[in-house]
């Protein structure tokens, strides 16, 4: 129950991949053949993921994931323009918030955008904030932690108007929501591969053939000079694998996964002192979190675990963490809210049975816990 912090890596998946963890062991640099067999297998990946995304292979960049993508998408500003304004929001990824960070002290200027009691950007105050030192706004397609989905159409058209680039960390939506880059306006968008069934360690930056990206890692002429390293060729041909899986019965999936999704908060919101947190329909179809009145998370998360549950308080970026979430703060929770969410990330294989287990554990952890407030 916890498929947003990590996924199982897919058997067809790790199959792709044996041959270039063993065999095919060339580096894509060497000029012979057998590290041509690996620059083919890359190559091979890149073309496969563009077709699902609808772009370029000459668009896709490969990263060590998510992370990386939104550091490279927000920290190459330091190269690329004399502009130095950016608009991020309040509930984005600490990837992007803690890059943004990076650029305040680099003597740039972020705006944080706020965001309504579910998590939706404040589309007028992003439209207020744009001005002409604005060189990127990094809006996420999916929040990670409560499943808003970002109004992102109408942002896109906000920063078409105003002639500003647009970065997306679409982390959390790939595998969830179609994404169709032909019929977007953006210039960059983060993606992980450990999120649909890939290994960790492995992630693309798309970047639009129109917008000027700097290299991020000096060193070698790896992807097209602009992240020099020796490339994780097995991870990228796991991920290209993966891709390809995506589009065996999307619609189906979705559909399964939604239906799934809606039976488990329609019983959790029957139990006393239950809160959902982001909004009941435009949020992710793997995404279910909530609030308990009388029940702290750092309690309830062993109990869980013990009754061989998965689930997080948060993003798994931050476990561990004492601080309450920035996302439900933002959204106007109280600190009390904010300091104990449960968050449930389902994917299509998860089963009704296991969706009514998880629901006689949580019914069993409320009646054990309630008082331990």
């Amino acid at each position: 129950m916890d498929n947003a912090a990590t996924t199982k890596i897919k058997d067809k998946v790790l199959e792709s991949m044996l041959p270039y963890l063993k065999d095919n062991y060339g580096n894509p640099s060497s000029i012979y053949s057998l590290g041509q067999k690996s620059k083919a297998a890359i190559e091979n990946s890149r073309e496969k993921i563009a077709a699902f995304l609808s772009c370029k292979p000459s668009e896709i960049y490969f990263t060590s994931g998510g992370t990386e993508s939104d550091n490279w998408a927000l920290k190459n500003l330091l190269k690329n323009s004399p502009k130095n304004h950016i608009i991020t929001s309040q509930i984005e990824h600490e990837a992007i918030l803690k890059s943004a960070k990076f650029m305040e002290e680099m003597g740039n200027r972020v705006d944080y955008i706020s965001v309504d009691h579910e998590g939706f950007v404040n589309l007028k105050e992003l439209e207020e904030k744009i001005s002409k030192d604005t060189n990127l706004v990094s809006i996420m397609e999916a929040n990670n932690e409560v499943g808003t989905l970002e109004p992102t159409c109408e942002i896109e058209k906000i920063c078409q108007k105003y002639g500003v680039p647009l970065h997306i960390d679409a982390v959390q939506a790939l595998g969830n929501i179609p994404i169709d880059l032909s019929k977007r306006n953006v210039s960059m968008m983060s993606f992980s591969g450990h999120k649909i069934g890939a290994p960790k360690g492995i992630g693309i930056l798309y970047v639009n053939e129109n917008y000027k990206i700097n290299s991020f890692i000096d060193g070698g002429d790896q992807e097209r000079k602009k992240r020099a390293s020796t490339e994780n060729v097995a991870s990228i041909v796991g991920l290209g694998a993966a891709f390809e899986e995506l589009n065996d019965n999307f619609e189906e999936r979705i559909l399964y996964t939604k239906k799934l999704r809606d039976y488990i908060i329609d019983e959790l919101l029957k139990m006393d002192g239950v809160k959902l947190n982001g909004p009941r329909e435009k949020r992710l179809v793997t995404n279910i979190n909530i609030s308990f009145e009388n029940m702290k998370s750092q309690v309830l998360l062993p109990f869980l675990d013990f009754n061989d549950i998965c689930a997080s308080q948060a993003s798994a970026c931050q476990a561990g963490s004492i601080d309450p979430s920035h996302v439900l703060l933002a959204m106007g929770r109280s600190r009390q809210e904010a300091l104990n969410p449960l968050r449930l990330s389902i994917n299509y294989k998860n089963t009704k049975e296991e969706a009514e287990y998880v629901l006689e554990i949580l019914n069993k952890a409320q009646k054990k816990f309630k008082a331990v407030v």
